[in-house]
């Protein structure tokens, strides 16, 4: 039986990368694929998208680069027990099966137990595992056990609506189709209310 690799964890795909692959051998592989598709990397139109494609994917991936625990680190105590949700977080990720995009929307709630982030944190905690090869079943995860595991909440809830290139530029070719994934920690998944009210708060900002 072959077992496949675990997933790279925070950050340890930057160094692989710097032992590995060079930025040379990078854009190499570029001009391999253009050939590959049957087009002719050495005319005008694609002698500089070696380096867009290389540049662009310093972006697209940077999530590598950066590390969920130094983004939830900064917090600020706080009495509330009262839900916080942030929704309508615009999401962008790269499917791991076929490497094209999916986007859509993010909502992160959580019930606060003695400290709160900065609001902007929970959009960052995304960005960090969004901007990485994902499914996005594991995407939901990741930014739920990382804030669950950091922040030491009374509960956690993400959910994620997102369309899939993968399924509208090819296989089935399902233009309007949308998936929709979630993670429920702590009260959110143990307390029917609780569950309720973050699906409620959702659905109230334009859902």
């Amino acid at each position: 039986m072959v077992r496949s690799k675990p997933r790279l964890e925070r950050g340890s795909l930057e160094k692989h990368l710097k032992e590995e692959v060079s930025r040379e051998q990078a854009l190499e592989a570029v001009r391999t694929l253009l050939r590959y598709i049957g087009d002719d990397p050495d005319r005008e139109g694609l002698l500089e998208t070696p380096d867009r494609v290389v540049r662009s994917f310093d972006h697209i991936y940077s999530g590598y680069r950066k590390n969920a625990r130094e983004v939830l680190s900064k917090t600020f105590t706080s009495s509330t027990e009262e839900m916080v949700v942030l929704s309508n977080i615009e999401l962008y990720s790269m499917c791991e099966h076929h490497m094209l995009p999916f986007t859509g929307k993010c909502h992160i709630g959580y019930i606060p137990k003695g400290k709160v982030l900065g609001i902007s944190k929970l959009a960052r905690v995304m960005e960090v595992y969004a901007r990485r090869l994902q499914i996005q079943e594991e995407l939901c995860h990741q930014i739920a056990n990382a804030i669950y595991d950091e922040l030491k909440p009374d509960g956690v809830g993400v959910v994620i609506e997102a369309r899939h290139m993968c399924m509208t530029c090819r296989g089935v070719e399902k233009q309007h189709s949308v998936m929709t994934s979630s993670t429920l920690l702590g009260s959110f998944r143990e307390d029917p209310r609780t569950r309720q009210e973050f699906f409620d708060l959702i659905r109230s900002n334009g859902n």
